[in-house]
């Protein structure tokens, strides 16, 4: 291995490092408590050398934002396993609740913070991790429309309205707005909501 080679393995290294300090600070204490400083004292290096990687704190949760999505995408291979379109797209709204419901943190940070996307703008670039996954829905549609399921309306505007249903559903019970119900019965409700919504699109779209 040369020198460059060597340099470069040790950079993602301590990328690497930071980055897993970082996401472990998130998960058990939040955006607030997991700053430069805190991230230093885990890996045992000063706060100037994160900043050799990363240009702040912001920056640090954009490529953890992306390492989220990928997981997000791995949870979605299960989709591909089935044939009908109508139920792809069943599986992928039950597939995005359970990540979210199982990873609450990681969701927070692909879809609810602002720091990733700050970070995004910054850098002039488009959301590309979030496009793929908007794409992914939007194809599975036009499949569903393709196979005579749905009436032949605008693409991106039913893949919105799709979307933000699974979205503001599991959005309430993230954030705790269930207490709204006496009964704590809420994956129960979230299931009994979510297969209304199913009968909901394939009787009116």
């Amino acid at each position: 291995m040369g020198i460059s080679e060597r340099k470069e393995r040790e950079r993602e290294d301590m990328q690497r490092l930071i980055l897993n300090a970082a996401r472990a600070l998130f998960l058990e204490n939040g955006f607030e408590k997991t700053s430069i400083r805190a991230i230093a004292d885990v890996i045992e290096y000063s706060p100037a050398t994160i900043y050799l990687y990363f240009k702040d704190k912001n920056e640090i949760f954009y490529e953890l934002h992306e390492q989220a999505f990928l997981a997000l995408e791995e949870e979605f291979k299960g989709v591909f396993l089935i044939r009908d379109p109508f139920a792809q797209l069943v599986e992928l709204g039950h597939l995005y609740t359970k990540w979210a419901v199982e990873n609450p943190g990681l969701y927070d940070l692909c879809f609810l913070m602002e720091a990733p996307m700050e970070a995004l703008a910054c850098r002039q670039e488009s959301w590309k991790k979030g496009k793929g996954a908007f794409d992914l829905l939007k194809n599975v549609i036009q499949r569903c429309i393709e196979a005579g399921y749905f009436k032949a309306h605008d693409l991106d505007t039913t893949a919105l309205t799709v979307w933000s249903y699974i979205h503001g559903l599991v959005t309430i019970y993230l954030k705790k707005r269930m207490d709204v119900f006496e009964e704590e019965r809420d994956m129960e409700r979230i299931s009994e909501s979510y297969a209304l919504f199913v009968r909901m699109l394939r009787d009116g779209l």
